[in-house]
């Protein structure tokens, strides 16, 4: 799966090649709509995008972990957590883009 890292840069590309928009028009608004999504996980809010997946975030409570290294048993603290739970279409995108990936694989 080593494929190249999707970045902000490569958005705001996309957006000007899509769209038209200048260059820092498209990188502004794919900050704005970053900053929206991350300013409503902050708050708590969930975040819901059609045919891509819904973020949430989720509590967890305090538990007792193991270090690795020691074994000796520590104090983890309570804190939220993000979760990301992909839409039908996604997982249906995702898994027909690996029947094409295994595909040529076999191919070859």
């Amino acid at each position: 799966m080593g494929g190249k890292t999707l970045t902000r840069a490569d958005l705001a590309e996309a957006v000007v090649r899509k769209v038209g928009l200048p260059r820092n028009e498209s990188q502004e608004l794919v900050e704005l709509v970053l900053d929206q999504i991350s300013a409503h996980l902050a708050g708590g809010e969930p975040v819901k995008l059609s045919s891509f997946g819904s973020f949430g975030i989720r509590q967890k409570g305090e538990r007792i972990g193991r270090n690795p290294k020691t074994g000796k048993e520590v104090p983890i603290t309570p804190r939220r957590v993000l979760v990301f739970r992909p839409s039908n279409i996604m997982k249906d995108r995702i898994n027909a883009g690996l029947s094409r990936v295994r595909g040529k694989s076999a191919a070859e």
